[in-house]
């Protein structure tokens, strides 16, 4: 897992440090960042790589849940069907991740048992973070004690708006070392910036040099809550900072879009992105994922048209 990067203390170490590094980032042209967006979501792909990305990005889904009606009959249903996606096709790759609020960790957990799917939980007063940081902390500590692989946390986006941007790195830095256990094992920390709230693209790439000089595993887009939630401009600004975060540190993190990816078409349109943008590299998994609930049954269903010729509608896969 990586940690607070200690050859950028001098820009941490300060309110005045950390803005003049932010705001010195080199600017992004919104056009131009639309437009190659949009060019790189018309590139053609074949039946045998759509296949393929097809698999892939069922790989890459963490299904999620995060209602308030969750009971824990939906929690085993959804990671059911996580290990299983297509009970009819025993080819079918299972999913990377269960996301679900801390109190449906320890159900989540139990019934994926040796699968080897992770269980995410989100925290830290998910999705507004509109709590004590003493709250958030306790929050992540009840997660991970009850078995959560990784935390998706929301930063403070009233404080980085404000442009109390050390304040937003030391929650950070805090919620990361809250997800070490006692016995030094630990889950991974996902920073969702809730990018619909974030106002600009600059904003997007300010945000994500701070989570991951902070030691974010992954940073994402959105909660699934506000609108707009992922888009592919946004994810294009955060594809480029982890590369150049690679290229700087030698530190690789994974990114994750969620909320409003919906069509096995965006699916491939973001893996086609990852490989122009950030590499080959990203086309894992441990980094990239796409947050999803309804995404999978689309995947599914064009997964069912390749293999078969025939297209099934989606009573033929369980609703989540």
């Amino acid at each position: 897992m990586p940690t607070p990067t200690t050859e950028f203390a001098d820009v941490t170490g300060s309110e005045a440090s950390m803005r003049r590094f932010l705001h010195g980032l080199p600017g992004v042209d919104q056009v131009g960042a639309e437009a190659r967006a949009a060019s790189l979501g018309t590139r053609s792909i074949k039946t045998t790589a759509k296949a393929q990305a097809i698999d892939l990005a069922i790989s890459m889904v963490d299904l999620t849940t995060l209602e308030g009606q969750d009971t824990p009959g939906k929690v085993r249903a959804l990671a059911s069907k996580a290990v299983h996606p297509d009970p009819a096709d025993p080819t079918c790759p299972q999913v990377a991740a269960v996301c679900v609020y801390p109190d449906m960790v320890a159900i989540a957990k139990e019934t994926l048992g040796s699968s080897g799917i992770n269980v995410a939980a989100v925290a830290t007063a998910f999705p507004s973070g509109r709590a004590a940081l003493d709250i958030k902390l306790a929050d992540t500590r009840d997660a991970v004690e009850a078995g959560a692989d990784e935390i998706d946390m929301v930063i403070d986006r009233g404080a980085f708006l404000s442009g109390r941007y050390l304040q937003v790195f030391e929650e950070i830095v805090a919620v990361r070392e809250a997800c070490t256990r006692a016995d030094g094992t630990g889950a991974h920390l996902k920073v969702i910036f809730e990018t619909g709230e974030l106002q600009t693209l600059d904003n997007v790439r300010r945000a994500s040099w701070l989570a991951m000089l902070a030691g974010a595993h992954f940073i994402k887009t959105s909660t699934g809550k506000v609108q707009p939630a992922a888009t592919l401009p946004v994810t294009l600004v955060m594809l480029q900072a982890v590369r150049d975060f690679r290229d700087t540190t030698g530190q690789m993190v994974g990114v994750k879009p969620a909320g409003g990816i919906r069509t096995a078409k965006d699916a491939i349109k973001y893996l086609v992105m990852v490989n122009e943008v950030a590499g080959a590299d990203w086309l894992d998994p441990d980094w990239f994922r796409f947050g999803a609930s309804t995404l999978l049954n689309e995947l599914l269903m064009q997964r069912t048209k390749l293999t078969t010729g025939r297209y099934s509608g989606p009573d033929y896969f369980t609703l989540d």
